[in-house]
């Protein structure tokens, strides 16, 4: 009786909460002129505040993160104030705002912004350099030039705004001081004492909400006393692991763990990139190549071949994780398949029932009662059959173990 009056209680505060974010997004509502450092000026009304960005909606719908560092002094104060109302963010930096399930799935992805970087620290005897953009603070153990990490910190926005414009509620990360923490290191081997697993570009320590990166995976190397960028270094592990840094923490839940959480992660990572754009429309190619061979131009890959033998379904979406890494070639090129086919392939093609399933489990839903959402009546023979038929007719053959 206890647990159910808890439970009434709990519905009761939900439904309030939900009132008075309704009431806050209304204050922020206005289709406002907005202008930037450069007197550059658009109609836009506020959606809410995420850290050091305000999410505009522009007249035709778009969606857009904008830094507020770029934004002129009347305006940042203006979004402030907005941020403040809305509690965008909880005592622990932590995000609050609605997630953008309702959003129009996006074609490209471009971050044209100058990604003004700040210098916060710069210790030598510490071995202490700490450099922000918008959204990311870059901790350092060499000191670096601005123009060197501005060069790379248009990849970490990018990504950043690709994994806030799915519409999939990719809400998640963990800020300090308003910003999203990452780690580079010049040694390999001060990577790897870190947490760095060795052989890896970048790895996402969940425990910490944390991305620790050595630079050379941000084609940063030495030249001279100094740095510089070679633009031209590409990492899939990258996008990857930030997409791990930005996964909410319900995504990570049994049922959503595995399959979901690093097939959504290498969605992120194999979507073509190129100079802070993200090509999303025409990525099925890039998926496919990147499972079944090396990748686009011999660029990485999983090299699976054209017929994938996997577990049955169930087994395979409701496997630990422990499991799921015993063999992660072949489990993270079908987990990449098997999440694009909610997103793109099932029903209507509108990924209903994915955002259905990741509704769920942010609900507190987890295990079989979440995966039954995404069956949506449909046995896990039929999904089989169905997920099977999709990718066969683009050349791709996933035959599961309740089929052989």
């Amino acid at each position: 009786m206890w647990v159910v009056g808890m439970k009434a209680d709990m519905n009761i505060m939900r439904v309030i909460l939900h009132v008075l974010l309704l009431a806050a997004c209304a204050r922020a509502a206005e289709v406002r002129s907005w202008t930037d450092h450069k007197n550059r000026s658009v109609e836009a009304r506020m959606l809410g505040l995420e850290g050091e960005t305000v999410i505009l909606e522009l007249k035709d719908g778009r969606k857009l993160p904008f830094p507020l560092a770029n934004l002129s002094v009347a305006d940042v104060a203006f979004a402030r104030s907005q941020g403040a109302k809305g509690d965008a963010e909880s005592a622990d930096g932590s995000e609050k705002s609605a997630p953008n399930f309702a959003a129009a799935w996006p074609d490209r992805i471009k971050f044209g912004e100058d990604p003004e970087i700040k210098v916060v620290e710069e210790d030598g005897e510490r071995k202490r350099f700490v450099y922000e953009s918008a959204n990311y603070r870059y901790t350092c153990d060499v000191r670096l030039s601005k123009t060197v990490v501005k060069g790379f910190a248009v990849m970490f926005e990018a990504t950043y705004l690709f994994c806030r414009s799915l519409p999939l509620g990719l809400d998640g990360g963990r800020r300090d001081g308003g910003k999203l923490q990452i780690r580079l290191f010049e040694k390999i081997d001060d990577y790897s004492k870190a947490g760095g697993p060795q052989g890896t570009a970048g790895v996402f320590l969940g425990g910490d909400a944390l991305v620790l990166v050595p630079l050379s995976s941000l084609g940063v190397r030495t030249m001279g006393s100094g740095y510089t960028f070679d633009r031209d270094k590409s990492s899939k592990t990258l996008p990857h692991e930030l997409a791990h840094q930005l996964t909410a923490e319900a995504y990570f839940a049994p049922g959503g763990m595995g399959w979901f959480s690093e097939g959504i992660a290498e969605y992120i990572a194999v979507t073509p990139y190129r100079s802070g754009a993200y090509s999303v429309r025409n990525n099925q190619k890039d998926i496919i190549d990147y499972v079944t061979e090396y990748g686009a131009n011999g660029n990485g890959g999983r090299a699976l071949g054209k017929e994938l033998q996997l577990a049955d379904l169930k087994t395979y979406m409701l496997q630990e994780y422990e499991r799921f890494m015993e063999n992660p070639q072949l489990n993270y090129g079908s987990a990449l398949l098997i999440t694009y086919y909610f997103l793109q392939m099932d029903g209507d093609g509108d990924a209903k029932r994915i955002k259905a399933f990741l509704k769920a489990l942010r609900d507190g839903t987890t295990g079989g009662d979440a995966l039954a959402v995404l069956l949506d009546g449909r046995s896990f023979g039929q999904l089989e059959k169905e997920i099977s038929k999709a990718w066969k007719r683009q050349g791709v053959e996933l035959v599961f173990a309740a089929a052989r």
